[in-house]
C-alpha cells in the first residue's frame, strides 16, 4: 500500500509539477518576475492541483475540507521554503541553470510532501 500510495502520490505530483514549471517558465522567460518569486507562484499554483487530487485520488480522504486545507498549506508553505531555498542556493551559489535546480529542489520536496501529508495531512485516509 505505501509504495502504490507513493506512486499515485508522486503521478498527481507530477501534474502539480507540470503546473508548476509551466508558470515558472512563463513568468521568467516573459521576465515577469525573478527566478525565486516565480518558482514560489509556480509552486502555489502546482499546490492547488496537487491539493484537490490527493485529496480525492491518492488519500481518498474523508477529512473535512476545513481540517485538511489549512494541513495541507502547512505542509506546502514548508515545502515552499525548501524549494526556494534550494534553487537559490543552487543557483547562485552553485551557478546551476535554474531549471536544473528545480529539478533538485522538487525531488527534495516530493519526500518531504509525502512524507508529512500521509503522516499528518491525510492520516487515518484510506488511500487507494
Amino acid at each position: 500500500m505505501l509504495i502504490r500510495q507513493f506512486l499515485a502520490f508522486a503521478f498527481v505530483g507530477a501534474i502539480g509539477t507540470g503546473v508548476h514549471y509551466a508558470v515558472l517558465m512563463l513568468l521568467v522567460y516573459s521576465q515577469l518576475a525573478p527566478v525565486p518569486f516565480a518558482t514560489t507562484i509556480g509552486f502555489a499554483a502546482g499546490a492547488a492541483v496537487n491539493y484537490t487530487l490527493n485529496y480525492t485520488f491518492t488519500f481518498d480522504s474523508r477529512r473535512p475540507h476545513l481540517q485538511a486545507v489549512p494541513m495541507f498549506l502547512t505542509v506546502a508553505a514548508i515545502g515552499a521554503v525548501l524549494n526556494v531555498v534550494i534553487v537559490w542556493v543552487l543557483v547562485s551559489a552553485a551557478g546551476l541553470h535554474f531549471l536544473l535546480a528545480q529539478v533538485a529542489a522538487t525531488a527534495v520536496v516530493l519526500l518531504w510532501n509525502f512524507s508529512a501529508n500521509r503522516a499528518w495531512t491525510f492520516k487515518g485516509s484510506k488511500g487507494r
